[in-house]
């Protein structure tokens, strides 16, 4: 392998391969990537032959003799495909048995296989000079000095002919963490009836059961889990927030286990960010090294800031894109309507600026847009804005709550420890009210003045109802946690991947917080939409 420079290891509770952003993945004639075998337990995927033996049982599920079938059904989805982003399962201490939906082939529409295969990286670089071409072809972006290698497939979300629970006798419990996101009950709803289309709650032995107030509901014996059926999500979808409540940490993760067990439970579903997927993770660590784990955990992407590696989008960000281009509008209209008028909208972002990204864009509207990626020069800033009003006579400002911390003495985008809340984001100054007075201080300087408007809609857009493109989203996504659960799954979340829906472990994309890329076609279209200085891409 050749390289300008060295690869580096990063260690986040695990072994993982991060190589240097101007290091390249490149290919060789054949068109196959040299760095496939580089690490083959990236984000904690397990190989056929690395699986402990108690694990790794050699014979087919279904008495047939399709030995590639036999590899990936029993040994946890671990092929011995080094190009597949492998999944870790509890099907060895678990019972196979035939999918109730086996009896008319699934409505006639058949099943997924496990040799289904979703390509996560659809776009083929012509060179490293390529716009977007950050991490070369096969990694993911995760800041301006890293990205992290992953294998060319993933496997595909969807019902499976064979399932490793009984319906009969299912025990689970759903659980929503973090803060609000509009989507919450829409994922609530659709697990309760998918879990009853497989059968679930039927029988006495069977029961879905519902944790108030977040992972700290499992130690709240004054909160008795809510007993969830059709009739007590019915219509729930149609109102933001969560049925459930939710509340950040609480994670006693062994205590957690210890009620688990106790409860009795065959299925946990997790909701949340990425604080909420780290937290399912280790549940789920927790109980493999229990005897006999039969307790599947799965999670599912919540993040209003769109934050989570690999996923393409989180559920929720769409519908508070949506909101926070009304917020902008409503901007726009105070600026248009005022002398020198300037409208400056904060939206959510701790680390990533996506909403404010696609918002601004969405919007047409915006003349400068401020993200936690791009660390700004404030002089630059007021300058621009001040010719934008001279030229237009107002401008509109939108600002991600995590940028500028640096010049608040608040610089976790820069390594220096900083507080941190009980889902483990990190607390950040005002940047909003900052922005404001420092456009009115630098008109005031100037010998002019402008009418500046403030707006910050961000617990309106926590509570609102999902819009349509939402709704879909997260009927899928639950549908695809509750047979990612049934085919004996277990740390894994359900995501759109490339336009398909995929399960892939909870390790991979907890890595980091994703971000935007800066040197990425998107953002390049948002300047040239505001016209704003190219902070950060032409050094």
């Amino acid at each position: 392998m050749t390289s300008a420079s060295s690869r580096v290891s990063l260690s986040l509770r695990r072994r993982s391969a991060i190589c240097r952003r101007r290091r390249h993945l490149r290919h060789d004639d054949g068109g196959h990537s040299r760095h496939h075998h580089v690490n083959n337990n990236i984000g904690g995927l397990l190989s056929a032959r690395s699986l402990p033996r108690d694990l790794n049982p050699g014979s087919s599920i279904d008495g047939e003799d399709d030995d590639d079938e036999q590899d990936i059904m029993n040994d946890g989805f671990t092929s011995y495909d080094d190009e597949v982003l492998q999944i870790e399962t509890l099907r060895a201490t678990l019972e196979p048995r035939p999918s109730p939906f086996t009896v008319d082939n699934n409505g006639g529409i058949g099943f997924c296989s496990d040799n289904d295969r979703i390509v996560i990286h659809s776009l083929e670089y012509a060179s490293q000079e390529s716009a977007g071409a950050s991490c070369g072809q096969g990694g993911i972006f995760l800041d301006e000095e890293t990205c992290m290698p992953i294998p060319k497939y993933a496997f595909r979300s969807g019902p499976r002919k064979t399932i490793y629970h009984d319906p009969s006798t299912v025990r689970c419990a759903i659980v929503t963490c973090g803060g609000l996101c509009p989507g919450l009950n829409d994922v609530v709803r659709q697990l309760v009836l998918s879990l009853e289309d497989y059968g679930v709650g039927e029988h006495n032995d069977s029961t879905i059961l519902g944790i108030y107030y977040g992972l700290g509901g499992f130690l709240d014996h004054s909160m008795p889990p809510a007993h969830l059926n059709y009739l007590a999500v019915d219509g729930i979808q149609e109102r933001g927030g969560t049925l459930l409540g939710t509340s950040r940490g609480g994670a006693d993760i062994p205590a957690i286990a210890d009620q688990i067990e106790k409860m009795h439970l065959d299925m946990v579903f997790v909701i949340g960010g990425n604080g909420g997927n780290r937290a399912a993770l280790a549940i789920h660590r927790e109980l493999r090294k229990r005897e006999n784990p039969k307790c599947c955990v799965i999670g599912i992407p919540k993040s209003i800031d769109n934050d989570i590696l690999l996923i393409d989008r989180c559920f929720g960000f769409d519908t508070a894109v949506e909101q926070a281009v009304s917020a902008i509008y409503a901007a726009n209209v105070e600026a248009t309507s005022a002398r020198n008028g300037v409208g400056v909208v904060k939206l959510m972002g701790r680390q990533s600026g996506y909403i404010a990204m696609y918002a601004s864009m969405a919007s047409g509207e915006v003349d400068l847009c401020l993200t936690p990626e791009v660390p700004f020069e404030m002089d630059g800033a007021l300058h621009h804005i001040e010719q934008v009003v001279h030229r237009r006579g107002h401008a509109v400002v939108v600002v991600a709550e995590g940028a500028g911390q640096d010049l608040l003495g608040n610089n976790h985008n820069n390594g220096y420890d900083v507080k941190t809340d009980a889902s483990g984001n990190p607390i950040l100054q005002d940047i909003g009210p900052y922005i404001r007075d420092a456009i009115k201080a630098h008109f005031k300087s100037t010998g002019s003045h402008a009418d500046v408007k403030y707006i910050d809609p961000s617990y309106i857009i926590r509570a609102a109802s999902t819009n349509p493109a939402d709704k879909l989203y997260c009927q899928i996504l639950a549908q695809g946690a509750v047979h990612a659960a049934f085919s004996g799954c277990s740390g894994v979340t359900t995501g759109l991947v490339n336009g398909h829906y995929v399960w892939v472990p909870i390790e991979t994309v907890v890595e980091k917080p994703r971000k935007i890329d800066i040197r990425g076609r998107m953002w390049a279209r948002l300047l040239a939409m505001t016209k704003q200085p190219a902070w950060g891409t032409t050094s």
